[in-house]
């Protein structure tokens, strides 16, 4: 038995070095890891402390987040950053101030931690930061986007290394070094090493979309549909999202320009492309605009989208930018040039109102 459990601990081991050897991973200084204080996050700073000693290299500092959103948060928080001192680092308590929101309060809670992350990483220098996302984390996301109707992009893997998802941050890169285990096999090596982690309540809480999603996927897997085969789906629509994109930048190096802070798109061109491309061209070009880390929400899209190829088209909003038919002096494509800026402040938006053009 005690044989058995040293194979799969230096299996799990060893698959996260070949992990970050893939990903070139090699920190000269100061490099961080989030940690939750659940299995997930737990396995992965006492794999990353343990791979950094065995590299010699500094280190991983680790960050929590008292989201402050439960009684007893605080206490939480306090115990894994006892626990990452025991194991010899450094931790910080980052802490979510302020009043809370009452609804969609999952993307507001991850949107404030990135927010904070990423302050805490361009304080100290540091340009990398180590997530625990595991397999199970992609099937829960790719089900979840599934019911929201999601394209392409929200139905594909997330990625290994990607830069943080708060434009103020754009030094910072995040790692997912777990998205290869599942949650059950790095619990049993935490078991197999006598290590500790926390069950947070709210994963129990019936009223977030991810427990429920959570508590389908036995019922999904007695049906014919385990996890491993989502898992896939989502790694073959992420290689697809990959030749999207490439396409659609193409798409944009003919059919659109920057102008003054103003975005110009050929809205013929638009109509005329492929439906996947055309949305993902006006997509990304509102997030250029925008400054914003996620795509909008594909419904809203591919509404505003049906209205932009339209003949008749004179004005919309999505993602804090206004959508227009461009003036004459900007009508760098010819009468069909749609301008897209961002929306003018509250108090000007009366005055705008009327206008179906941008100056």
């Amino acid at each position: 038995m005690k044989k058995s459990a040293n194979r799969r601990a230096e299996s799990v081991d060893g698959r996260f070095a070949s992990v970050l050897a893939k990903l070139n991973f090699r920190p000269q200084a100061t490099w961080a890891i989030a940690v939750s204080g659940g299995g997930d996050s737990i396995a992965l700073m006492h794999l990353a402390a343990g791979w950094a000693k065995s590299n010699h290299v500094p280190p991983p500092r680790v960050l929590t987040v008292d989201h402050g959103l439960r009684p007893g948060s605080g206490t939480h928080a306090n115990c894994v950053k006892a626990w990452a001192e025991a194991r010899g680092l450094n931790a910080a308590i980052l802490r979510w101030t302020g009043a809370k929101p009452r609804s969609g309060i999952e993307e507001k809670a991850r949107i404030a931690r990135y927010k904070l992350m990423g302050q805490w990483c361009s304080a100290h220098h540091t340009n990398w930061l180590l997530l625990g996302h595991t397999k199970d984390d992609q099937v829960e996301n790719f089900l979840l986007r599934l019911g929201r109707g999601s394209g392409v992009d929200g139905l594909s893997a997330m990625q290994a290394a990607v830069p943080l998802p708060a434009p103020s941050f754009p030094a910072v890169t995040l790692l997912r070094p777990l998205l290869g285990f599942t949650r059950a096999e790095l619990r049993a090596w935490l078991i197999e090493r006598r290590e500790s982690w926390l069950e947070d309540p709210m994963n129990d809480d019936d009223k977030f979309a991810r427990t429920r999603v959570r508590k389908l996927l036995p019922l999904l897997a007695e049906a014919g549909i385990p996890s491993e085969r989502i898992a896939a789906a989502a790694g073959h629509l992420s290689r697809a999202r990959q030749a999207l994109e490439e396409k659609t930048r193409e798409f944009l190096q003919r059919h659109a320009n920057f102008d003054g802070g103003v975005a110009l798109l050929d809205g013929a061109a638009l109509g005329e492309a492929p439906r996947e491309i055309g949305l993902r061209a006006l997509s990304d070009t509102l997030r250029n605009i925008g400054k914003s880390p996620y795509r909008p929400r594909f419904e809203r899209l591919e509404r505003l989208f049906e209205a932009v190829v339209s003949e008749d088209f004179r004005a919309g909003t999505l993602a804090g930018c206004r959508v227009v038919r461009a003036s004459k002096a900007r009508a760098a494509f010819g009468l069909r040039t749609i301008a897209i800026a961002l929306e003018p402040p509250r108090k000007s938006r009366i005055r705008a109102a009327g206008a179906g053009t941008l100056p």
